[in-house]
């Protein structure tokens, strides 16, 4: 049986259509570049991909019905810089949840719907972010079918 074609919502969570997918835009991402800091910027690609994973986590738990609404007392961002383990972490479950997020947005109900939406609209803020600052340090990736 083939996979119907993704959905809009898909691919706007999971790249690929307006912008590069997700896990190419990730790869080959190391401790030593995520957590470089950039003069002038605030973030650095560690804290960016911490708060993409920790606002994905709480917007699948709403979206799939674990959780009822925002956490009152989640950080969204880094409390401390952060050590290689825990950016790791983090990383791994961004990777973790995109197939939980491309499932939740094949057929949502009303409020998943909203929820991946706002995700969506959200994640590609930060996405932008992840690609300009890869494109400074001279390792953002190919977009796909193109050799460059």
């Amino acid at each position: 049986m083939t996979e119907p074609h993704p959905t809009l919502l898909q691919l706007s969570l999971l790249g690929g259509a307006s912008f590069r997918e997700v896990t190419r835009l990730l790869g080959g991402l190391t401790w030593a570049e995520a957590s470089a800091a950039h003069p002038a910027l605030p973030r650095t690609l560690a804290e960016v991909i911490w708060h993409l994973s920790v606002t994905q986590r709480a917007s699948l738990n709403i979206a799939s019905g674990r959780a009822d609404g925002w956490p009152d007392d989640l950080n969204v961002w880094p409390p401390a810089p952060l050590t290689e383990p825990e950016f790791t972490a983090a990383h791994a479950d961004l990777l973790a949840g995109l197939p939980e997020a491309q499932a939740l947005a094949r057929d949502p109900s009303s409020r998943a719907r909203d929820v991946l939406t706002d995700l969506a609209v959200h994640s590609a803020y930060h996405w932008g972010q992840v690609a300009l600052l890869r494109r400074l340090n001279g390792t953002l990736p190919p977009a796909a079918g193109t050799g460059a």
